[in-house]
């Protein structure tokens, strides 16, 4: 893949890649970490992320230099459609399992990362896990964004009916630096995660109007107050096995819905999540997988 630079086949520049994923959310990482441009453009990244004709991966990752005195490096995310994120939650735990293993580091290791979300702060577990401290969630509807009309005081949007596809669902509207619209009833009733066809209201979510930068939507359903199951459609990207900061707004949704507990488990098609929403510091906790896949160079 010939470098943005140059299509000058004779100064095709040679980029070293991991692949890894996190319950199946899978992305191509780059050690950026000498120069604060990423080495692939959007259009670059978009064709790597190809299946049939790249590597193949949910988006690219690059590690790139702090921002900041205080902060260990930074995180930027090309989605497979070339388009770029504020932040991922799968992708995170990624990026930092793709940096420990670099750097030799173990357990225990926590590192703090510039993301377009803020500071997210990943912790290395002794069983392989890493466990992601996700910040405090975003739930002015305007912050969002989003122009439904809030349903509780400090403009919140919680459980407002939308119209889509002739059905109506509830929606209930939370960043975590990303926006997210969360599903947990469709005409009066419990959404059922077999009933819904995620390939036709997928797409009509993530470009209705009253989502201004686009949305992520999850689809959840409820097994018990500490237990949920999900499926998603994410904004870029379409269909994937996990979204993390899906997950996170899925756990604040069900608290404000009154359908979950604060601390519950997400089982999305890739597997499963745990998320704790503290009530103490209004933070939200993540812990999950990120595994290592084959490395290459392109």
């Amino acid at each position: 893949m010939a470098s943005s630079a140059s299509s000058d086949s004779s100064s095709i520049a040679r980029v070293a890649f991991k692949k890894y994923q996190g319950l199946g959310n899978d992305f191509v990482l780059i050690d950026n970490r000498h120069q604060s441009t990423p080495v692939l453009s959007p259009e670059e990244s978009c064709k790597l992320c190809d299946r049939n004709f790249g590597v193949g991966g949910d988006g690219v990752i690059f590690a790139l230099p702090p921002t900041a005195s205080t902060s260990d490096f930074t995180m930027r995310i090309y989605n497979s459609d070339g388009s770029e994120p504020e932040m991922c939650g799968n992708g995170i735990r990624c990026l930092a399992r793709f940096v420990a293993d670099l750097d030799g580091a173990g357990a225990g290791q926590e590192y703090k990362i510039d993301t377009l979300a803020g500071l997210i702060r990943p912790v290395m577990q002794a069983d392989g896990q890493v466990r992601v401290d996700m910040g405090e969630p975003i739930l002015d509807g305007v912050a969002v964004p989003t122009t439904l009309e809030p349903t509780m005081e400090g403009g919140r949007v919680v459980a407002r009916e939308l119209e889509v596809d002739g059905r109506r669902w509830t929606v209930s509207a939370v960043s975590m630096g990303n926006p997210h619209a969360l599903v947990y009833s469709v005409d009066g009733k419990p959404v059922r995660l077999d009933d819904v066809d995620l390939f036709r209201v997928g797409p009509m979510f993530e470009s209705n109007t009253v989502f201004p930068a686009k949305t992520n939507t999850e689809f959840v359903e409820v097994l018990s107050p500490s237990h949920v199951r999900m499926m998603v459609w994410e904004r870029g990207a379409g269909r994937t096995l996990a979204c993390g900061t899906g997950a996170c707004a899925t756990v604040v949704a069900g608290v404000l819905e009154g359908k979950t507990d604060r601390a519950c488990r997400v089982d999305l098609p890739g597997g499963p999540l745990f998320i704790e929403w503290e009530e103490a510091t209004n933070k939200i906790y993540m812990t999950g997988p990120a595994e290592f896949v084959f490395s290459g160079v392109v």
